[in-house]
């Protein structure tokens, strides 16, 4: 099991963290080609939402790179907020309240969480849960 760190050397917590919000940083720029630099090649993202057990899977990184700049485009602008992380061993446990201005002018606003894994300082999981929230 390894750290979150790209060498043996840099592997304190705070290397760590510093991680974790250069990845928060780049989804909030909403900058596609940022965001990719995080992801293995042969990484995974489940989102929450979908038919199977573990929501809707997309496997390797252009159909992440597809899934995100998907996301980007659709929105003015969406926003994750940080609210608290735990780390242990290869995977964090970040907590957030998303936001977004959908180009539709919908506006969301729910608390998720995202429990990424790493290998070699990479994500190769982003397994992403969240709110449905309703509003009446």
């Amino acid at each position: 099991m390894g750290d979150l760190s790209t060498t043996a050397d840099n592997n304190s917590k705070d290397v760590i963290v510093a991680l974790l919000d250069a990845i928060g940083d780049a989804f909030n720029r909403n900058d596609i080609d940022a965001v990719m630099t995080f992801f293995s090649e042969d990484a995974i993202f489940d989102h929450a939402a979908g038919p199977d057990i573990n929501g809707t899977r997309f496997a390797g990184k252009p159909a992440l790179r597809k899934v995100f700049s998907g996301l980007f485009e659709q929105v003015e602008n969406v926003h994750w907020e940080t609210l608290d992380s735990h780390i242990s061993g290869n995977k964090a446990i970040c907590e957030y309240r998303r936001t977004a201005k959908l180009k539709s002018g919908e506006v969301q606003d729910f608390l998720s969480v995202d429990i990424l894994t790493f290998r070699d300082g990479l994500i190769v999981h982003k397994d992403t849960y969240y709110k449905n929230r309703t509003v009446s």
